[in-house]
């Protein structure tokens, strides 16, 4: 429980982080470029552009310090599942505004404000954090370096195959997504 609440903390100041981001560059786009007055759509897409630039700020924090631990080897797969949850959250977000500017008529600065930033970024985030954790990061997946991995490891000219110098139980050379290799 306290490896969880530790990790929800570490999550929550990564995502203050990508808030900040958020709202910083969904703002200055919807004062300048995507003005509403000029650009009849740009609210949605100052919140594409904001959400996407905070996807990439919330990738790296989450990577290398709130999931640190359950991180994969390769970033590639990681990454890909990671932008496939972060698209999801922004739907959600993008879903709250369209709702609020468009459907219900609500256009001023601070209604876009808080269904995108506050009510859509909120429920996004929770729906974040359960595929994060339950998916992207989950420790029993593969292809995860873990710290026996790397201190059982063969050195250079080391044989792969025989008794490891850690104890009597064979050594292994694991393939790139984990799997003991030769079972």
């Amino acid at each position: 429980m306290r490896r969880l609440i530790a990790q929800l903390a570490r999550f929550g100041v990564v995502g203050a982080v990508g808030f900040v981001v958020d709202f910083t560059v969904f703002n200055l786009l919807r004062a300048t470029v995507l003005n509403p007055d000029e650009v009849h759509s740009g609210p949605f897409w100052a919140k594409v552009v904001s959400t996407i630039v905070a996807i990439l700020v919330n990738w790296i924090g989450n990577r290398y310090w709130t999931f640190r631990d359950q991180r994969r080897a390769v970033a590639a797969r990681e990454g890909v599942e990671f932008v496939i949850v972060s698209l999801g959250g922004m739907v959600i977000s993008l879903g709250c505004l369209a709702v609020s500017h468009y459907v219900l008529g609500f256009t001023s600065a601070l209604a876009d404000n808080v269904s995108g930033n506050v009510i859509g970024l909120g429920l996004g985030t929770a729906f974040r954090f359960w595929l994060y954790k339950t998916w992207v990061y989950h420790p029993e997946r593969g292809g995860r370096r873990t710290a026996d991995e790397t201190t059982d490891a063969p050195t250079a000219g080391t044989p792969t195959t025989g008794t490891s110098t850690t104890g009597s139980r064979p050594a292994a050379v694991r393939s790139v997504d984990g799997d003991l290799a030769g079972r």
